[in-house]
């Protein structure tokens, strides 16, 4: 079996795993390290190694980070991030984003709320 150059896949292609030279290449295009990318997405030094070692994932909205910061689309992170890696929904409302988020703190105040009783 032929091993395909990860460097020649294009956007339309989705990589199989994450494509670390690709990533690597993106940061230094942008004077930017690895320990930079973990920070803005909110991970750890050791937790990006994983990823990078396509034994860990990245979340939706590190995916936007990540596009953000090396001035790509999100749907060329997820390509290049695996076939698991999740692409940010683009039509969520800003509305709706903070619905979700005043439900999660509801749920959070209710549940510290119940630890006071108890």
């Amino acid at each position: 079996m032929v091993k395909q150059d990860r460097r020649q896949i294009s956007a339309e292609t989705m990589a199989l795993f994450f494509d670390a030279v690709w990533f690597d290449a993106r940061l230094a295009e942008r004077g930017l390290s690895r320990d930079i990318l973990a920070a803005a997405g909110g991970l750890s030094a050791d937790d990006l190694t994983l990823v990078f070692k396509d034994q860990g994932e990245l979340s939706a909205g590190q995916v936007a980070v990540f596009a953000e910061l090396l001035g790509v689309s999100a749907d060329e992170i997820a390509s290049r991030a695996g076939v698991s890696t999740p692409v940010p929904s683009q039509h969520i409302s800003a509305d709706a984003r903070i619905a979700a988020l005043e439900r999660r703190v509801a749920v959070l105040e209710a549940e510290i709320a119940r630890l006071r009783e108890g």
